[in-house]
C-alpha cells in the first residue's frame, strides 16, 4: 500500500510539472491545464495523509518542531507580500504630497478623463532613448482612466507608421479618439489636456466679444485686455471674434456665447430687441459682466441693460461692494472664498477670486418661468453701498452699512445665472445642413442660459494671477455653452519656488557648515572622552 501511495505522489508531482508547462506552451489549453494541477495536488495531498504517523513521529523531535516553526514564518511572510502585490496591481493609489501637485493632473483633466466613452490613444513619436522623458506624464493619464492607452514610436525604426501620422519632428504626441486625431509637440498637461478637449469635441464653439461700447478686448494685451482669457478659450476649444451689433444688426448664426464685457456706455435701443430675440428664439447664451459705476460723484446710469438683465431675472444694483472683512487692504477689493452658492459654476470649486470693483447682482423671484440663481457672493462682513456720495468722501472706517437707507447687507450676491428650458429642437451645426442623421440621445436640451458678474475687470490680464479668476470666468463660459464637462479648475504652470539668499545668510550657513558644526561634533567626542578616561 505505501509503494502505491509514493507511486501515486510522483503522479500528482508530474502531473502539476505538466500543468505548468501547458499553461505557459499552450495557452487554449488552460482549462485542462488547470483540471491537472488540481488532480496532481489531490495525489499529493492524499500520499501526504498516508504518511501521518511518520509526520507526527518527526514532530516530537526539537530540531523537526524548530524547523517546521521557522518554514512557517518564511510561508507567512512570502504570502503577505504576494497578497500586498496582488492587491497594489488591483487597487493601485497614488498620493501627491509635493504643494502644488506637480505630479497629479487637474480637475478638469481628470473630470475628461472619467467622461471618456471610447478608449484613446497616445501615440509619442520620438527616440527611443527619449521615451522615459514621456511616461511620468502619460501614466497620470492612464492611471485615471482604463480608457487611455499609450504607444511609443520611434519614427526611425518605424517611418511608415510616421508618415501615415504626418509626424514631421521629434517629439510629437498624437491623441486618437474615435477617428479624430490631434497632435501636439509638448508633453505638458495643458497641451496633452487640450489635445484631449479638441478630439473629444471637434466642432470648434464660437464666442462674440460684442464692441461698441467701450468694452474690454480680446485682442489688447495691455493690463486691461482680455488676450489671456482669449487665450484660454483657444485652450478650450472656441473660437473668439469682435462683434458691432449696430452695425451688423443681427447676431451671428454660429453665436454659441454673447459677451458684454464691461461697457462704458449703455448699449443701443436698437440693439435690446436683437439680443432679446437671440435668446428667447435661438435659445442663445449671454454672458454680460457689468462694472459699477467709476465716478462716483456722477454716477453713470445704463438702464437698458440693466432692464435687459431685469427680464432674464436679474438685478443689476447701483451700488459697489464694499467689504471690511479684511481679505484685503483695499475695502472696495472683496474677495470670494468658498464655500460658494450652490450652482453647477462653482461646485467644487475651492479657490478663491478678488474683484477689483464691483456691484452687487441680485436674483430676481419673478416671474417664476425667469428667475436667477446666485453663484458667486462675497463675505459676510461686506455690504452693496448705495450712496456713491458718501464713497466719493468717506475714507476707511467712516463708511459703514446703512440698510436703512437702502444698502443691502452682507455676503452680498455678485454674480447670479439664468437658465430656461426650451421646447424648440437645437440648431444643427453648420455643415450639417441636410444630413439626416438620427437625434443623439446624450445631447444636452436647449436651454437659454444668461449669466452676470458686477465686475469686468477681474477677468483683465492684471487680475488674472489672481488664483481663481480665469477659472471662475471660463467656467461660466463652458456652462453658458452647456459644456459642464468642461467646468473644473484647470491645469496651471508649475510654481517656481526659489530661495534667494543674502550675501551675509551665505557667509553664515558656509561658517556653520564647514567649521561651527563640525567643530561641535569634534569638541563633544574630545569631552566624552575625557570624561571616560
Amino acid at each position: 500500500m505505501k509503494r502505491l501511495f509514493s507511486m501515486l505522489s510522483w503522479v500528482g508531482v508530474a502531473l502539476v510539472a505538466g500543468a505548468l508547462v501547458v499553461q505557459r506552451a499552450k495557452p487554449d489549453w488552460d482549462q485542462y491545464a488547470r483540471y491537472a494541477a488540481w488532480a496532481g495536488l489531490v495525489l499529493v495531498l492524499l500520499y501526504v495523509a498516508s504518511q501521518w504517523r511518520e509526520i507526527a513521529a518527526q514532530f516530537q523531535k526539537r530540531n523537526t518542531r524548530y524547523g517546521t516553526i521557522a518554514s512557517a514564518s518564511v510561508l507567512i511572510v512570502l504570502a503577505i507580500v504576494v497578497l500586498l502585490n496582488m492587491t497594489s496591481q488591483r487597487y493601485n493609489k497614488r498620493w501627491d504630497l509635493t504643494a502644488n501637485k506637480q505630479y497629479s493632473l487637474s480637475d478638469q483633466s481628470v473630470k475628461l478623463l472619467k467622461s471618456l466613452n471610447a478608449p484613446i490613444k497616445f501615440i509619442v513619436f520620438d527616440k527611443e532613448d527619449a521615451f522615459d522623458r514621456y511616461r511620468t506624464r502619460l501614466s497620470e493619464y492612464s492611471y485615471n482612466s482604463r480608457q487611455v492607452q499609450v504607444e511609443y514610436v520611434d519614427p526611425d525604426k518605424t517611418p511608415v507608421k510616421a508618415r501615415e501620422y504626418k509626424i514631421e519632428s521629434y517629439g510629437t504626441i498624437v491623441a486618437e479618439y474615435m477617428g479624430r486625431t490631434e497632435r501636439v509637440t509638448n508633453n505638458a498637461e495643458q497641451d496633452l489636456t487640450n489635445a484631449l478637449i479638441k478630439v473629444m469635441n471637434p466642432q470648434a464653439k464660437k464666442v462674440y466679444f460684442l464692441s461698441g461700447h467701450g468694452e474690454k478686448d480680446p485682442a489688447k494685451s495691455e493690463r486691461d485686455g482680455y488676450s489671456t482669457i482669449a487665450d484660454s478659450l483657444k485652450r478650450d476649444n472656441y473660437q473668439f471674434d469682435k462683434l458691432v451689433l449696430a452695425q451688423t444688426n443681427e447676431i451671428p448664426k454660429d453665436a454659441t456665447v454673447l459677451i458684454i464685457a464691461g461697457p462704458r456706455t449703455d448699449l443701443l435701443e436698437q440693439e435690446i430687441p436683437l439680443i432679446n430675440e437671440y435668446l428667447t428664439s435661438r435659445t442663445g447664451k449671454l454672458f454680460v459682466l457689468m462694472d459699477p459705476p467709476d465716478d462716483f460723484k456722477q454716477p453713470q446710469q445704463m438702464p437698458r441693460l440693466a432692464g435687459l438683465l431685469k427680464e432674464w431675472g436679474i438685478n443689476a444694483t447701483q451700488s459697489v461692494v464694499v467689504d471690511v472683512s479684511g481679505r484685503t487692504s483695499v475695502a472696495t477689493v472683496p474677495v470670494a472664498a468658498p464655500p460658494y452658492p450652490t450652482h453647477a459654476i462653482t461646485n467644487d470649486f475651492g479657490l478663491v477670486t478678488m474683484f477689483p470693483m464691483v456691484r452687487a447682482m441680485l436674483p430676481e423671484t419673478a416671474p417664476q418661468k425667469r428667475s436667477g440663481q446666485s453663484f458667486l457672493q462675497t463675505a459676510a462682513r461686506s455690504w452693496a453701498e448705495t450712496d456713491f456720495k458718501e464713497l466719493a468722501t468717506g475714507e476707511g472706517s467712516a463708511i459703514k452699512a446703512e440698510t436703512d437707507k437702502g444698502d443691502i447687507a452682507g455676503p452680498v450676491s455678485i454674480g447670479v445665472a439664468t437658465e430656461v428650458a426650451s421646447t424648440a429642437e437645437p440648431p444643427k451645426p453648420l455643415g450639417d445642413v441636410g444630413k439626416t442623421d438620427k437625434p443623439n440621445d446624450n445631447a444636452p436640451k436647449p436651454e437659454t442660459r444668461v449669466a452676470a458678474i458686477g465686475d469686468s475687470d477681474f477677468a483683465a490680464n492684471n487680475y488674472l494671477g489672481i488664483e481663481g479668476n480665469r477659472d471662475l470666468f471660463m467656467n461660466t463660459v463652458n456652462w453658458l455653452a452647456q459644456q459642464e464637462s468642461l467646468i473644473a479648475i484647470r491645469p496651471r504652470e508649475p510654481s517656481d519656488s526659489r530661495l534667494t539668499l543674502t550675501a551675509n545668510i551665505r557667509s553664515a550657513i558656509f561658517w556653520l557648515s564647514i567649521f561651527v558644526i563640525p567643530a561641535a561634533v569634534l569638541g563633544a567626542g574630545v569631552f566624552t572622552w575625557w570624561r571616560r578616561r
